[in-house]
């Protein structure tokens, strides 16, 4: 077999015309369709008009032209099958030996601010899967390519031996199936989320890969990073890398989770992580000050941690991150100064996510979690609380300045490992308990973590006290405020055990299960 007839449709017309040009001086005759065929006659590439193969003109503003058994015979007949030989020749039809497509921009349309629901629409291709779904069947005797990357080794190999390899033609159709896959999805997402059912009877995701990263969790897993095909804003998958070795796939998640709570917060604010919980966060007047308090925080656990700012690394800042081994530094931006400190660590990693700041993305969207032989999907959790949401419960209301470092606490508690206690005074965490199999054994954690910071300092709990033994351990410690969320048929204990000691408590009516 020999590549002797190829059709060429493709919206993206990037190296087409130096392909088509290769494709004719080795002897291809080229059908092509629309914009398509009237760029490649400019070029002076020699092209049959789709309309010459059907004997039917392109209409209904070109919806219609490729849907056409002399297209389709041509590209899903069986070469080695007799009767399908006969009814080519029977019917006077040709073979097409390879299709050169690439779709309508349908991602690009529906991505656009401004895109109305018809112009969507409009942009779903349909002529062009088909061709895609024909050829890529028919790979035994048929070369299909969707990707302009494949171009270089397609002309090497007819160059060769007049036509592709079965591998090629395996390898090509394969990501052919997977491109319509991705395809598919994207429309099948756009239009439940246009008609209001995000959670439908069948849930297609895609993702396109960013990288392939150097082992998972663990060196004896392999793993890559992905991204979904419309992603933006604050995100590790736009972030932009500016010095360091590449990210593992460790670094990426401990990354993820710095970036989501820092996210919390308007004000200038530092959150250090280590093994996807906070070890320290911190609120201040500048960057600098926001880092010291996070460093303060718990200065033994941020070493080999992961630093988020959410606002520019001045070269104060970075002076004393120098100081420090940290996995990565990631902040909307580092001043030259800043930089020219920090590149001088070889094992830092610096990312710059350029929409992260006051105006920081809080927009919910789809959390999968896998399980084995399926999938859990859930909204994710950007619920947030002002004071006048909170319900005090105890004799003693808090005071200004507890309720401010109260709704400080509940914004972090939220990103910690459930159970999770945090305490926190002056716009930072002294003292952080998770992922405890009781609660009061995180809260224990807590506070001997802040050890004397605790007097004073607040709790904040992701859900509500089964039993009063909490809030007696918070007494002990000298915690003057409480909040959580209530709603424990044993409230009253707890409510009760606050006013012996004097405590403020406030219930906030939600929960933050963190798993």
């Amino acid at each position: 077999m020999s590549i002797k007839r190829a059709l060429v449709s493709v919206s993206d017309k990037q190296g087409i015309v130096d392909f088509c040009r290769e494709l004719s001086s080795l002897g291809v005759e080229i059908i092509s369709t629309g914009g398509t065929s009237t760029l490649l006659a400019k070029e002076g590439v020699p092209v049959i008009g789709i309309s010459d193969v059907t004997g039917f003109p392109e209409i209904m503003d070109g919806r219609v032209k490729t849907l056409h058994p002399a297209v389709h015979s041509g590209l899903l007949a069986v070469r080695d099958n007799e009767e399908h030989t006969r009814q080519m020749k029977e019917l006077g039809l040709d073979y097409i030996d390879l299709v050169v497509v690439n779709l309508y921009p349908f991602a690009a349309t529906i991505a656009k601010p401004d895109v109305t629901y018809e112009e969507a629409i409009e942009n779903i291709d349909i002529g062009g899967p088909t061709m895609l779904r024909s050829a890529a069947k028919n790979h035994a005797f048929v070369s299909v390519v969707v990707d302009s990357a494949d171009y270089g080794q397609v002309l090497e190999e007819i160059r060769a031996g007049g036509d592709t390899t079965l591998e090629t033609r395996k390898r090509l159709a394969a990501k052919v199936f997977r491109h319509t896959a991705a395809y598919d999805a994207l429309i099948s997402d756009y239009l439940s989320n246009v008609t209001g059912d995000p959670l439908p009877e069948r849930f297609t995701v895609t993702y396109e890969k960013i990288q392939d990263l150097r082992y998972g969790e663990n060196p004896h897993q392999k793993a890559a990073f992905y991204r979904k095909p419309l992603a933006s804003g604050a995100s590790l998958t736009t972030a932009e890398q500016l010095h360091g070795k590449e990210l593992s796939y460790n670094n990426i998640n401990d990354a993820n989770a710095a970036l989501q709570i820092v996210k919390e917060f308007d004000e200038p604010a530092v959150v250090a992580v280590k093994h996807m919980n906070p070890c320290g966060v911190g609120v201040g007047e500048s960057i600098l000050n926001a880092f010291q308090k996070a460093y303060d925080a718990d200065p033994v656990s941020i070493f080999g941690g992961i630093v988020a700012a959410n606002r520019y690394i001045d070269s104060d800042t970075a002076n004393l991150l120098k100081d420090i081994f940290l996995e990565i530094v990631l902040a909307p931006g580092f001043t030259d100064e800043a930089l020219e400190i920090l590149t001088k660590k070889k094992n830092i990693r610096l990312l710059k996510i350029s929409e992260l700041g006051a105006a920081a993305d809080r927009k919910s969207s789809l959390v999968i979690t896998t399980v084995e032989g399926g999938m859990v999907v859930q909204d994710s959790d950007v619920h947030s609380i002002a004071a006048d949401d909170l319900q005090v419960v105890t004799d003693r209301k808090p005071t200004e300045e507890e309720l401010k470092q109260l709704l400080f606490g509940w914004k972090v508690v939220k990103h910690v490992k459930s159970n999770a206690i945090v305490l926190a005074a002056d716009n930072m965490t002294v003292g952080v308990g998770a992922g405890q199999m009781n609660r009061v054994g995180s809260a224990k954690i807590a506070i001997e973590q802040a050890g004397d910071k605790a007097k004073g300092a607040v709790l904040a709990s992701d859900a509500f006290f089964p039993m009063g033994d909490t809030v007696e351990e918070a007494a002990k410690a000298g915690i003057t405020a409480i909040i959580q969320p209530g709603g424990s048929v044993r409230d009253e204990e707890s409510i009760k055990a606050a006013n012996e000691h004097g405590i403020a408590m406030v219930f906030t009516g939600v929960r933050h299960f963190k798993h």
